[in-house]
């Protein structure tokens, strides 16, 4: 019998000891917005059985778009504790899983770098603005573009606690010396990433060298590029390949800064 991926999760979950608490439930629920004249719809994801004000997580898809891969992380954070917020970097509806597609939507939106951090924003905003949320505890992470994204808001000097990228593109910050982000950057990426080259890798390293902003770089070895997506096997491409073992220690590296800023 096919398991699927919701299946893995679920008991990577148990794994990570983070099964909700006895009592706990978690509601999840779509949120229309807009920006700049698109409709989007994003997924909020909390704990009912929780009271006072929490720390929020914005949760950041991958090229695929909204699709339940970034559902099931916000779910996963919402077990955890934290109110999460997937937010929709493309438009209501727009999901696929055919990579020419992914590939045409997300240069659509990265090509301009000041529409795509605002696009961004727009989601953090939700968050933020939610009434569970306590908006001076904020955190956001991103998959593959996701990844790239998160990095973005860090540049642009988003009121965050932590930024991690899974996976993601590595942007190096535009200029250095002038980046104002007071919370701490993760990047968790693959040794075997064939998307990032070895000097694209070294020039990431270096440009973040000359910064003074408290980040950090891990790398897990073996691991190919979507390494936490369990459906990243399916998708044909040699370069998508889901590692449980990066998925799950880059999952509680994130759960250790997070203890730690949050």
């Amino acid at each position: 019998m096919k398991t699927s991926w919701i299946s893995i999760v679920t008991i990577l979950l148990i794994a990570f000891g983070s099964v909700a608490t006895a009592g706990a439930a978690v509601v999840g629920q779509t949120v229309g917005y807009t920006h700049d004249g698109v409709q989007l719809e994003g997924y909020l994801a909390y704990d009912d059985a929780a009271t006072g004000k929490r720390p929020g997580v914005l949760v950041v898809h991958e090229w695929w778009g909204l699709n339940d891969y970034a559902r099931s992380r916000a779910r996963q954070l919402a077990e955890l504790g934290y109110v999460a917020f997937a937010l929709d970097m493309y438009g209501k509806g727009k999901v696929t899983r055919h990579p020419e597609q992914a590939s045409e939507w997300m240069k659509t939106v990265n090509r301009d770098v000041e529409g795509w951090r605002a696009r961004a924003a727009a989601g953090l905003a939700i968050l933020r603005d939610d009434p569970r949320v306590d908006a001076s505890r904020l955190a956001a992470i991103g998959y593959c573009f996701g990844g790239a994204t998160v990095q973005q808001l860090a540049y642009a000097g988003a009121e965050l606690k932590a930024v991690v990228s899974f996976h993601g593109a590595l942007v190096p910050p535009p200029e250095p010396s002038s980046v104002d982000f007071s919370g701490s950057i993760l990047i968790c990426h693959g040794a075997d990433d064939p998307f990032a080259k070895p000097e694209q890798v070294q020039q990431f390293l270096a440009a973040m060298g000359k910064t003074r902003l408290d980040w950090q770089m891990v790398f897990y070895g073996g691991a190919r590029h979507s390494f936490t997506n369990p459906e990243a096997d399916q998708v044909g491409m040699e370069a998508l390949r889901y590692n449980a073992r990066a998925d799950m220690r880059s999952w509680q590296d994130m759960r250790q800064l997070f203890d730690e800023v949050l």
